[in-house]
């Protein structure tokens, strides 16, 4: 599973444009700088609109990154360095949600049109995420059933314990008729 600010297998936009989808907060999310670029604008142009449309995007829409998770994301992904002029506010973070409403929002042909394919790579995330819990769900029923056979495997094996040891040498008796004397 995607760890923190891990992008996912999921990086389908078009041939020639991949964004990451990573998980922070426990939420799938596309960076602000990824979903511009997507978007074929500035950065600095789809956070304006966001500000712009404050009522459009809630907490569960879009988030600020804290210091320390832009830190690791920083660490995890290829970023400009702060002395070459790169970032000086700490980065969004878009759900899908927030993603589809920041292409109604910018309203351009080209916006629209990528919207789309985010909505495709969240969907085709999801499917590979269920088929993940169908694969872990098979693999807790085999496990159980492993058990089970162990338990009977056991039994087995001390039943046969017995049968399998050398004969103990305890006196054997003679055959016919004896006399005492």
């Amino acid at each position: 599973m995607a760890g923190f600010g891990e992008p996912s297998p999921f990086m389908h936009a078009s041939a020639s444009d991949c964004f990451p989808i990573h998980t922070i907060r426990e939420t799938k999310v596309i960076i602000d700088s990824d979903l511009a670029k997507l978007y074929g604008i500035l950065t600095k142009r789809l956070n304006e609109a966001a500000r712009r449309n404050a009522d459009r995007f809630p907490a569960e829409f879009c988030f600020q990154l804290t210091l320390e998770e832009a830190a690791n994301l920083k660490s995890q992904i290829a970023t400009s360095s702060d002395v070459h002029g790169g970032r000086r506010k700490l980065p969004w973070a878009f759900t899908e949600h927030g993603a589809l409403m920041a292409a109604n929002v910018l309203n351009s042909p080209r916006a629209v049109q990528m919207s789309v394919f985010i909505v495709r790579a969240f969907l085709r995330m999801r499917e590979e995420l269920a088929s993940g819990a169908g694969i872990l769900k098979r693999l807790a029923a085999i496990d159980r059933e492993l058990l089970v056979h162990d338990v009977v495997l056991r039994d087995i094996y001390r039943k046969l314990q017995p049968l399998l040891a050398p004969p103990t040498d305890r006196p054997r008796r003679e055959i016919g008729f004896h006399v005492k004397r």
